[in-house]
C-alpha cells in the first residue's frame, strides 16, 4: 500500500499529465467532482488535491471560471 496520502496521489497524477503535455497552458483542470468520479474519493480529497497543486504553482483558480494550467517559465 501507498503511504503518500490520497490527495497527493491524486494530485501527482493530474501534475503528470501537465508534465507530459495532456493538460497545456491555460487549460482547465478536470472539476472537483470530475476528479472525485475517476479517483473515487471524497469532495474533500479531490479539493484537497486542487489546492495542493495550486500550492505547486502548477494551476490558478479563477473564481466563476475555474482552475487552469499555468504558463511555465
Amino acid at each position: 500500500m501507498d503511504p503518500t496520502p490520497l490527495f497527493e496521489q491524486v494530485a501527482n497524477a493530474i501534475a503528470g499529465r501537465i508534465e507530459r503535455g495532456e493538460l497545456r497552458p491555460r487549460d482547465p483542470i478536470p472539476s472537483e467532482l470530475s476528479i472525485q468520479q475517476e479517483f473515487g474519493v471524497a469532495r474533500g480529497t479531490a479539493r484537497r488535491a486542487v489546492q495542493e497543486l495550486r500550492d505547486r504553482g502548477l494551476v490558478v483558480t479563477i473564481p466563476q471560471r475555474g482552475t487552469f494550467v499555468v504558463e511555465r517559465s
